[in-house]
Protein backbone atom coordinates (compact mmCIF):
# COMPACT_ATOMS: atom_id res chain seq x y z
CA UNK A 1 0.00 0.00 0.00
CA UNK A 2 2.93 2.57 0.94
CA UNK A 3 4.63 1.81 -2.48
CA UNK A 4 1.34 2.82 -4.68
CA UNK A 5 1.10 5.31 -3.02
CA UNK A 6 4.54 6.41 -3.66
CA UNK A 7 3.89 5.73 -7.35
CA UNK A 8 0.68 7.28 -7.09
CA UNK A 9 2.17 10.87 -6.06
CA UNK A 10 5.09 10.19 -8.18
CA UNK A 11 3.43 9.27 -11.22
CA UNK A 12 0.52 12.25 -10.94
CA UNK A 13 3.09 14.99 -10.38
CA UNK A 14 5.00 13.88 -13.44
CA UNK A 15 1.59 14.14 -15.50
CA UNK A 16 0.49 17.37 -13.77
CA UNK A 17 4.03 18.36 -15.98
CA UNK A 18 6.02 18.93 -12.73
CA UNK A 19 10.43 18.44 -13.53
CA UNK A 20 11.36 14.70 -12.65
CA UNK A 21 13.68 15.62 -9.69
CA UNK A 22 11.03 17.39 -8.30
CA UNK A 23 8.63 14.68 -8.54
CA UNK A 24 11.05 11.96 -7.41
CA UNK A 25 11.79 14.16 -4.06
CA UNK A 26 8.39 15.32 -3.24
CA UNK A 27 6.73 12.08 -3.82
CA UNK A 28 9.30 10.25 -1.40
CA UNK A 29 8.99 13.35 1.28
CA UNK A 30 5.32 13.07 1.56
CA UNK A 31 4.94 9.21 1.57
CA UNK A 32 7.72 9.38 4.27
CA UNK A 33 6.33 11.61 6.19
CA UNK A 34 2.34 10.45 6.18
CA UNK A 35 2.97 6.72 6.17
CA UNK A 36 6.46 6.21 8.15
CA UNK A 37 7.69 7.66 11.57
CA UNK A 38 10.51 9.73 9.69
CA UNK A 39 11.37 13.28 10.87
CA UNK A 40 11.09 15.56 8.16
CA UNK A 41 14.47 16.97 9.06
CA UNK A 42 16.08 13.52 8.83
CA UNK A 43 15.25 13.31 5.12
CA UNK A 44 17.76 16.50 4.57
CA UNK A 45 20.52 14.37 6.10
CA UNK A 46 19.35 11.60 3.83
CA UNK A 47 20.06 13.57 1.02
CA UNK A 48 23.55 14.86 1.43
CA UNK A 49 24.38 11.22 2.48
CA UNK A 50 23.22 9.85 -0.71
CA UNK A 51 25.37 12.26 -2.40
CA UNK A 52 28.12 12.54 -0.48
CA UNK A 53 30.57 9.78 -2.41
CA UNK A 54 33.74 10.18 -4.01
CA UNK A 55 33.03 9.04 -7.27
CA UNK A 56 30.22 11.26 -7.53
CA UNK A 57 32.65 14.17 -7.54
CA UNK A 58 33.92 12.97 -11.22
CA UNK A 59 30.69 14.46 -12.60
CA UNK A 60 30.98 17.91 -12.19
CA UNK A 61 34.54 17.22 -13.08
CA UNK A 62 34.03 15.80 -16.62
CA UNK A 63 30.71 18.19 -17.00
CA UNK A 64 33.68 21.40 -16.60
CA UNK A 65 36.45 19.14 -19.37
CA UNK A 66 33.71 19.12 -21.60
CA UNK A 67 32.75 22.59 -21.51
CA UNK A 68 36.24 24.20 -21.77
CA UNK A 69 36.92 22.13 -25.15
CA UNK A 70 33.75 22.34 -26.61
CA UNK A 71 33.49 26.17 -26.19
CA UNK A 72 37.49 26.42 -28.07
CA UNK A 73 38.44 24.41 -31.53
CA UNK A 74 39.01 21.64 -30.34
CA UNK A 75 35.78 19.97 -31.99
CA UNK A 76 36.68 22.02 -35.65
CA UNK A 77 40.16 20.40 -35.29
CA UNK A 78 38.92 17.21 -34.54
CA UNK A 79 36.24 17.04 -37.08
CA UNK A 80 39.58 18.14 -39.58
CA UNK A 81 41.19 15.33 -38.70
CA UNK A 82 37.96 13.03 -39.04
CA UNK A 83 37.53 14.44 -42.76
CA UNK A 84 41.03 13.79 -43.40
CA UNK A 85 40.51 10.21 -42.90
CA UNK A 86 36.94 9.50 -44.70
CA UNK A 87 35.82 12.48 -46.00
CA UNK A 88 36.88 10.88 -49.72
CA UNK A 89 34.01 8.16 -48.99
CA UNK A 90 30.87 8.04 -50.07
CA UNK A 91 29.05 9.64 -47.56
CA UNK A 92 32.83 11.21 -46.18
CA UNK A 93 30.71 14.16 -44.51
CA UNK A 94 28.54 12.59 -42.77
CA UNK A 95 30.84 9.51 -41.62
CA UNK A 96 33.40 12.16 -40.62
CA UNK A 97 30.57 13.51 -38.34
CA UNK A 98 29.90 10.05 -37.03
CA UNK A 99 33.78 9.06 -36.30
CA UNK A 100 34.07 12.66 -35.12
CA UNK A 101 31.25 12.46 -32.18
CA UNK A 102 33.20 8.92 -31.66
CA UNK A 103 36.24 10.90 -30.71
CA UNK A 104 34.55 14.00 -28.98
CA UNK A 105 32.52 11.48 -26.62
CA UNK A 106 35.73 10.41 -25.09
CA UNK A 107 37.02 13.46 -24.50
CA UNK A 108 33.40 15.15 -23.51
CA UNK A 109 31.90 11.94 -21.90
CA UNK A 110 28.67 14.27 -22.72
CA UNK A 111 25.82 13.21 -25.28
CA UNK A 112 23.54 16.82 -25.46
CA UNK A 113 27.43 18.64 -25.12
CA UNK A 114 29.10 16.34 -28.14
CA UNK A 115 25.44 17.17 -30.60
CA UNK A 116 26.39 20.56 -29.86
CA UNK A 117 29.99 20.51 -30.26
CA UNK A 118 30.36 18.73 -33.49
CA UNK A 119 26.58 19.09 -34.73
CA UNK A 120 26.58 22.92 -34.73
CA UNK A 121 29.80 22.80 -37.28
CA UNK A 122 29.11 19.87 -39.35
CA UNK A 123 24.88 20.02 -40.07
CA UNK A 124 25.95 23.33 -42.20
CA UNK A 125 28.86 21.68 -44.01
CA UNK A 126 27.02 18.55 -44.54
CA UNK A 127 24.15 20.32 -46.34
CA UNK A 128 26.33 22.42 -48.49
CA UNK A 129 28.08 19.82 -49.69
CA UNK A 130 24.93 18.11 -51.06
CA UNK A 131 23.86 15.75 -48.73
CA UNK A 132 19.93 15.54 -47.92
CA UNK A 133 18.68 17.28 -44.95
CA UNK A 134 17.87 13.84 -43.37
CA UNK A 135 21.19 13.01 -44.06
CA UNK A 136 22.98 16.03 -42.01
CA UNK A 137 19.60 15.77 -39.14
CA UNK A 138 19.93 12.04 -38.82
CA UNK A 139 23.86 11.56 -38.00
CA UNK A 140 23.94 14.62 -36.36
CA UNK A 141 21.53 13.80 -33.61
CA UNK A 142 22.00 10.24 -33.46
CA UNK A 143 25.82 10.38 -33.28
CA UNK A 144 26.03 12.30 -30.21
CA UNK A 145 24.53 9.80 -28.30
CA UNK A 146 27.91 8.17 -28.01
CA UNK A 147 28.77 10.64 -25.82
CA UNK A 148 26.67 8.32 -23.00
CA UNK A 149 28.67 4.95 -23.77
CA UNK A 150 32.42 5.77 -24.74
CA UNK A 151 34.28 6.95 -21.71
CA UNK A 152 34.64 8.90 -19.60
CA UNK A 153 30.62 8.51 -19.17
CA UNK A 154 28.41 10.72 -16.89
CA UNK A 155 25.99 7.45 -16.91
CA UNK A 156 28.36 5.08 -16.57
CA UNK A 157 29.54 6.79 -13.54
CA UNK A 158 25.94 7.33 -12.11
CA UNK A 159 25.60 3.60 -12.90
CA UNK A 160 28.50 2.46 -10.60
CA UNK A 161 28.09 4.42 -8.15
CA UNK A 162 24.56 2.95 -8.26
CA UNK A 163 25.38 -0.12 -8.17
CA UNK A 164 28.12 -0.46 -6.05
CA UNK A 165 30.35 -1.54 -8.94
CA UNK A 166 33.92 -0.33 -10.39
CA UNK A 167 33.67 2.54 -12.74
CA UNK A 168 36.94 1.67 -14.33
CA UNK A 169 35.91 -2.15 -15.55
CA UNK A 170 32.42 0.12 -16.86
CA UNK A 171 34.50 2.60 -18.78
CA UNK A 172 37.21 -0.16 -20.31
CA UNK A 173 33.82 -1.60 -20.91
CA UNK A 174 32.33 0.95 -22.90
CA UNK A 175 34.92 0.42 -25.07
CA UNK A 176 34.08 -1.89 -28.10
CA UNK A 177 30.35 -1.30 -27.57
CA UNK A 178 30.74 2.13 -28.34
CA UNK A 179 33.21 1.50 -31.44
CA UNK A 180 30.90 -1.56 -32.87
CA UNK A 181 27.63 1.12 -32.59
CA UNK A 182 29.70 3.86 -34.16
CA UNK A 183 31.12 1.47 -37.23
CA UNK A 184 27.64 -0.01 -37.42
CA UNK A 185 26.50 3.50 -38.16
CA UNK A 186 29.29 4.73 -40.66
CA UNK A 187 28.30 1.85 -42.80
CA UNK A 188 24.67 2.37 -43.20
CA UNK A 189 25.66 5.99 -43.71
CA UNK A 190 28.04 5.03 -46.58
CA UNK A 191 25.52 2.51 -47.73
CA UNK A 192 22.74 4.76 -48.10
CA UNK A 193 24.93 7.76 -49.40
CA UNK A 194 26.33 5.14 -52.45
CA UNK A 195 22.78 4.73 -53.58
CA UNK A 196 22.07 8.27 -53.36
CA UNK A 197 25.01 8.51 -56.08
CA UNK A 198 27.67 9.90 -54.57
CA UNK A 199 30.85 9.04 -55.53
CA UNK A 200 34.66 8.23 -54.02
CA UNK A 201 37.04 11.28 -54.50
CA UNK A 202 40.61 11.22 -54.09
CA UNK A 203 41.52 10.45 -50.77
CA UNK A 204 43.67 13.52 -48.66
CA UNK A 205 47.15 12.79 -48.81
CA UNK A 206 49.01 11.45 -45.72
CA UNK A 207 51.04 14.69 -45.32
CA UNK A 208 47.61 16.54 -45.04
CA UNK A 209 46.22 13.43 -42.32
CA UNK A 210 49.19 13.97 -39.80
CA UNK A 211 49.37 17.73 -40.41
CA UNK A 212 45.60 17.32 -39.14
CA UNK A 213 46.68 14.96 -36.41
CA UNK A 214 49.11 17.27 -34.80
CA UNK A 215 46.79 20.13 -35.03
CA UNK A 216 44.24 18.03 -32.91
CA UNK A 217 46.89 16.34 -30.42
CA UNK A 218 46.48 18.42 -27.74
CA UNK A 219 42.85 17.88 -27.71
CA UNK A 220 42.95 14.18 -28.42
CA UNK A 221 45.77 13.30 -25.82
CA UNK A 222 42.57 14.20 -22.94
CA UNK A 223 41.77 10.91 -24.02
CA UNK A 224 45.18 9.33 -23.67
CA UNK A 225 45.31 11.14 -20.50
CA UNK A 226 42.05 10.01 -18.72
CA UNK A 227 41.95 6.15 -20.15
CA UNK A 228 45.85 5.75 -19.74
CA UNK A 229 46.19 7.41 -16.40
CA UNK A 230 42.91 5.01 -15.09
CA UNK A 231 44.16 1.93 -16.70
CA UNK A 232 48.30 2.68 -15.79
CA UNK A 233 47.13 2.39 -11.87
CA UNK A 234 48.45 6.49 -12.04
CA UNK A 235 44.66 7.71 -10.47
CA UNK A 236 40.97 6.74 -9.80
CA UNK A 237 38.89 7.52 -12.68
CA UNK A 238 37.22 10.57 -9.66
CA UNK A 239 41.11 11.98 -10.08
CA UNK A 240 41.37 11.59 -13.83
CA UNK A 241 38.25 13.67 -13.80
CA UNK A 242 39.88 16.35 -12.01
CA UNK A 243 43.45 15.88 -14.13
CA UNK A 244 40.69 16.26 -17.27
CA UNK A 245 39.37 19.16 -16.48
CA UNK A 246 42.72 20.42 -15.32
CA UNK A 247 44.18 19.57 -18.76
CA UNK A 248 41.13 20.99 -21.22
CA UNK A 249 41.24 24.52 -19.15
CA UNK A 250 45.20 24.49 -19.78
CA UNK A 251 45.08 23.66 -23.38
CA UNK A 252 42.16 25.85 -24.10
CA UNK A 253 43.36 28.98 -22.89
CA UNK A 254 47.57 28.60 -23.76
CA UNK A 255 48.00 26.23 -26.23
CA UNK A 256 45.03 26.70 -28.98
CA UNK A 257 44.47 29.94 -27.10
CA UNK A 258 40.29 30.32 -28.37
CA UNK A 259 38.95 30.87 -24.94
CA UNK A 260 39.82 34.07 -23.25
CA UNK A 261 39.58 35.10 -19.39
CA UNK A 262 36.21 36.64 -19.66
CA UNK A 263 34.96 33.80 -21.45
CA UNK A 264 35.68 31.86 -18.36
CA UNK A 265 33.11 33.13 -16.08
CA UNK A 266 30.28 31.93 -18.42
CA UNK A 267 32.11 28.47 -18.81
CA UNK A 268 32.14 27.64 -15.19
CA UNK A 269 28.66 28.66 -15.00
CA UNK A 270 27.12 26.54 -17.68
CA UNK A 271 28.95 23.62 -15.73
CA UNK A 272 27.83 24.47 -12.36
CA UNK A 273 23.97 25.15 -13.76
CA UNK A 274 24.36 21.11 -15.50
CA UNK A 275 26.63 19.66 -12.19
CA UNK A 276 23.75 20.74 -10.51
CA UNK A 277 20.87 19.59 -12.21
CA UNK A 278 22.15 16.15 -12.72
CA UNK A 279 23.36 16.13 -9.19
CA UNK A 280 19.69 17.29 -7.94
CA UNK A 281 18.44 14.37 -9.76
CA UNK A 282 20.60 11.67 -8.53
CA UNK A 283 20.19 13.36 -5.04
CA UNK A 284 16.29 13.13 -4.92
CA UNK A 285 16.35 9.55 -7.09
CA UNK A 286 18.71 8.12 -4.63
CA UNK A 287 16.16 9.06 -1.44
CA UNK A 288 13.33 7.28 -4.01
CA UNK A 289 15.36 4.30 -4.52
CA UNK A 290 16.23 3.94 -0.81
CA UNK A 291 12.54 4.25 0.16
CA UNK A 292 12.29 1.35 -2.28
CA UNK A 293 14.95 -0.53 -0.90
CA UNK A 294 13.50 0.21 3.29
CA UNK A 295 9.96 -1.42 2.30
CA UNK A 296 12.10 -4.44 0.43
CA UNK A 297 10.91 -4.35 -3.06
CA UNK A 298 13.93 -5.38 -4.76
CA UNK A 299 13.38 -8.32 -3.47
CA UNK A 300 10.43 -9.09 -3.79
CA UNK A 301 10.41 -8.63 -7.42
CA UNK A 302 13.65 -10.86 -7.69
CA UNK A 303 11.69 -13.47 -5.63
CA UNK A 304 8.31 -13.02 -7.84
CA UNK A 305 10.38 -14.10 -11.00
CA UNK A 306 13.00 -16.93 -9.73
CA UNK A 307 9.86 -18.00 -8.49
CA UNK A 308 7.75 -17.77 -12.06
CA UNK A 309 11.04 -19.42 -13.71
CA UNK A 310 11.84 -16.20 -15.85
CA UNK A 311 14.66 -17.31 -17.84
CA UNK A 312 17.82 -15.09 -18.82
CA UNK A 313 16.60 -14.02 -21.95
CA UNK A 314 12.80 -13.18 -21.56
CA UNK A 315 14.51 -10.79 -18.39
CA UNK A 316 16.22 -8.87 -20.47
CA UNK A 317 13.63 -8.50 -23.43
CA UNK A 318 11.43 -7.12 -20.29
CA UNK A 319 14.39 -4.76 -19.13
CA UNK A 320 15.00 -3.14 -22.40
CA UNK A 321 11.74 -2.75 -22.93
CA UNK A 322 10.87 -1.41 -19.61
CA UNK A 323 13.92 0.72 -19.75
CA UNK A 324 13.16 2.17 -23.79
CA UNK A 325 9.77 3.25 -22.59
CA UNK A 326 11.36 4.91 -19.79
CA UNK A 327 13.95 6.51 -21.65
CA UNK A 328 11.74 8.05 -23.39
CA UNK A 329 9.84 10.12 -20.34
CA UNK A 330 12.81 10.71 -18.23
CA UNK A 331 16.29 11.87 -17.33
CA UNK A 332 19.06 8.93 -18.14
CA UNK A 333 20.21 9.87 -13.95
CA UNK A 334 16.64 9.49 -12.47
CA UNK A 335 15.94 5.82 -14.93
CA UNK A 336 19.71 4.21 -13.41
CA UNK A 337 18.70 5.67 -10.09
CA UNK A 338 15.33 4.00 -9.66
CA UNK A 339 15.20 0.85 -11.92
CA UNK A 340 18.75 -0.41 -10.71
CA UNK A 341 18.45 -1.37 -7.58
CA UNK A 342 14.82 -3.06 -8.75
CA UNK A 343 16.22 -5.35 -12.22
CA UNK A 344 20.28 -5.66 -10.47
CA UNK A 345 18.96 -8.22 -8.13
CA UNK A 346 17.33 -10.00 -10.54
CA UNK A 347 19.61 -9.68 -12.94
CA UNK A 348 22.16 -10.96 -10.46
CA UNK A 349 19.96 -13.98 -9.60
CA UNK A 350 19.88 -15.14 -13.39
CA UNK A 351 23.64 -14.90 -13.78
CA UNK A 352 24.46 -11.63 -15.76
CA UNK A 353 27.42 -9.72 -15.28
CA UNK A 354 26.49 -6.38 -13.53
CA UNK A 355 29.44 -4.92 -15.94
CA UNK A 356 27.27 -6.14 -18.74
CA UNK A 357 24.07 -5.26 -17.37
CA UNK A 358 25.48 -1.48 -17.24
CA UNK A 359 26.20 -1.44 -20.70
CA UNK A 360 22.70 -2.88 -21.63
CA UNK A 361 21.21 -0.16 -19.56
CA UNK A 362 23.68 2.58 -21.15
CA UNK A 363 22.30 1.82 -24.49
CA UNK A 364 19.12 2.15 -23.57
CA UNK A 365 19.52 5.57 -22.23
CA UNK A 366 21.21 6.24 -25.53
CA UNK A 367 17.99 5.56 -27.20
CA UNK A 368 15.96 7.01 -24.81
CA UNK A 369 18.40 10.46 -26.19
CA UNK A 370 17.07 10.68 -29.41
CA UNK A 371 13.40 9.42 -29.08
CA UNK A 372 10.50 11.23 -27.95
CA UNK A 373 8.65 13.12 -26.25
CA UNK A 374 11.72 14.02 -23.58
CA UNK A 375 15.35 12.88 -25.76
CA UNK A 376 17.31 15.44 -25.13
CA UNK A 377 19.35 15.33 -28.31
CA UNK A 378 16.54 15.70 -30.25
CA UNK A 379 15.44 19.43 -28.68
CA UNK A 380 19.35 19.83 -29.02
CA UNK A 381 19.28 18.84 -32.27
CA UNK A 382 15.73 21.15 -33.42
CA UNK A 383 17.49 24.08 -32.04
CA UNK A 384 20.78 24.27 -33.26
CA UNK A 385 19.29 23.29 -36.81
CA UNK A 386 16.25 24.82 -36.98
CA UNK A 387 14.24 22.36 -38.20
CA UNK A 388 11.16 21.04 -36.17
CA UNK A 389 10.94 18.01 -33.65
CA UNK A 390 9.11 15.86 -35.28
CA UNK A 391 11.23 15.98 -38.60
CA UNK A 392 14.58 15.39 -36.35
CA UNK A 393 12.46 12.40 -35.10
CA UNK A 394 11.46 11.21 -38.42
CA UNK A 395 15.24 11.71 -39.86
CA UNK A 396 16.77 10.47 -36.86
CA UNK A 397 15.06 6.99 -37.26
CA UNK A 398 17.17 4.92 -39.59
CA UNK A 399 20.67 5.82 -37.28
CA UNK A 400 18.64 4.85 -34.56
CA UNK A 401 17.40 1.72 -35.55
CA UNK A 402 21.01 0.77 -35.80
CA UNK A 403 21.65 1.67 -32.58
CA UNK A 404 18.58 -0.78 -31.31
CA UNK A 405 20.17 -3.41 -33.55
CA UNK A 406 23.55 -2.60 -31.89
CA UNK A 407 21.78 -3.14 -28.41
CA UNK A 408 20.23 -6.98 -29.96
CA UNK A 409 24.01 -7.62 -30.21
CA UNK A 410 24.95 -6.52 -27.17
CA UNK A 411 22.17 -7.64 -24.79
CA UNK A 412 22.86 -11.52 -26.16
CA UNK A 413 26.20 -11.46 -27.00
CA UNK A 414 27.90 -10.54 -23.36
CA UNK A 415 31.66 -10.58 -24.35
CA UNK A 416 31.49 -8.01 -26.41
CA UNK A 417 31.10 -5.69 -23.15
CA UNK A 418 32.89 -7.98 -21.19
CA UNK A 419 36.12 -9.78 -23.61
CA UNK A 420 37.87 -6.12 -22.49
CA UNK A 421 37.24 -6.05 -19.09
CA UNK A 422 38.32 -9.79 -18.54
CA UNK A 423 41.38 -9.18 -20.65
CA UNK A 424 42.58 -6.51 -18.26
CA UNK A 425 41.37 -7.04 -14.74
CA UNK A 426 40.09 -11.15 -15.12
CA UNK A 427 37.31 -12.91 -14.17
Amino acid sequence: MTVAILFGIFFTLLIIGAPIAIALGASTFFTLVAMTSTNPVEIAGMIFEKVDSYSLMAIPMFILAGNLLSKGSSAQRIIEFAKSLVGHLPGGLPMAAIFASIIFAAVSGSSPATVVAIGSIMFGAIESAGYPKRYAIGTVATAGSLGILIPPSIVLIVYGVTAEVSIGKLFIAGVIPGILIGSMMMTVTYIGAKRLGFKRTKPAPWSERIKKFKNATWALMTIVIVIGGIYGGIFTPTEAAAVAAVWAFFVSMFIYKDIKWSDLYSVFLEAAKTSAMIMFIIANAMIFAHFLTLENVPHQITQMLVDAHVGKIAFLIFVNILLFFAGDFMEPSAIIMIMVPLLLPVAKALGIDPIHFGIIITINMELGMITPPVGLNLFVTSGITGVSLKDVVIYALPWASVILLGLILITYIPQISLWLPHLMYGN
